[in-house]
């Protein structure tokens, strides 16, 4: 697969308009937010609970005023950041940076390679730039709507599989065992990583078949991910099949899907039977 400079791609989407000079800008700060994060990476640093079950540290904060000041330079932007304060002057903006400065908190405090730092760029309430960064593994996910995603510059087009058995998916194995027969599930590879952004960015890679998550999960979790797996020739919804958007009063959904289309809609007619087991 040869490698595309992204000078040649045409950064053009019919809802934003040419965006070189943004998706340039959002590339430089999440390239330079992943390297603020490895300087705490396996470190010592600060951290706590914002609420019980949900860690957050220094780490995110500083990751996450990085991004402010890099993409909200000159103004004219809404703000949805999981560690930023809520501002609700977002609703009323058509372009809106969505960011998680660090997906995968948990795995990032134990010093695994696990998580990435992930921003969207939302216009009217849906991704039209993306870029999803693992610092600790070098994997640099970005995307353009409608001129594609890369991996480190290349371009990437996920392959589809047909049916879910000897699938392998980004889900958790006891979540799916209510769905599926002893057999099918003995014959699917389960894998599930700390971040759900870089889970999704693994299935536009083609690293795994299909990512799945039946737990609520916030714009911020997926947005930029989605754009890099639709872009990639993929799927991107609830597990009820429900299409996304961002920037809501609110920012959260459900649960996640992501596959090629053909895997996606076998998850979907699975997830719509009744369970078989609770």
């Amino acid at each position: 697969m040869n490698v595309v400079p992204l000078s040649t791609v045409a950064l053009a989407s019919p809802a934003a308009g040419d965006m070189t000079e943004e998706h340039a800008r959002l590339c430089a700060a999440v390239r330079a937010a992943g390297a603020l994060s490895l300087t705490f990476f396996r470190g010592s640093y600060r951290s706590w609970e914002k609420r019980p079950g949900q860690p957050v540290s220094e780490a995110d904060l500083a990751v996450d005023a990085l991004l402010r000041e890099r993409l909200c330079a000159g103004g004219g932007y809404g703000w949805l950041s999981e560690e930023s304060v809520a501002e609700e002057d977002r609703l009323a903006a058509d372009r809106v940076w969505v960011v998680d400065p660090i997906d995968g908190t948990r795995p990032f405090l134990r010093g695994l390679p696990e998580y990435a730092v992930c921003a969207a760029l939302a216009v009217d309430g849906r991704p039209v730039l993306a870029a999803v960064y693992n610092p600790a593994t070098e994997e640099f996910f970005d995307a353009v709507r409608g001129a594609g995603a890369r991996c480190n510059g290349r371009p990437l087009a996920l392959a589809d599989v047909p049916t879910i058995a000897g699938a392998r998916l980004s889900a958790s194995a006891t979540a799916l065992a209510h769905y599926l027969s002893p057999a099918d599930h003995a014959r699917v590879s389960f894998r599930k990583l700390g971040s759900i952004a870089y889970r999704l960015a693994r299935v536009a890679l083609g690293a795994d078949d299909g990512a799945v998550s039946l737990n609520a999960k916030s714009d911020w979790d997926i947005a930029a991910a989605e754009l890099i797996v639709t872009e990639a020739g993929g799927c991107v919804t609830t597990a009820a099949g429900a299409g996304l958007r961002y920037n809501g009063a609110d920012p959260r959904h459900p649960s996640v899907i992501a596959a090629g289309p053909a895997l996606h809609a076998a998850l979907i007619r699975l997830l719509a039977a009744p369970p078989l087991s609770s």
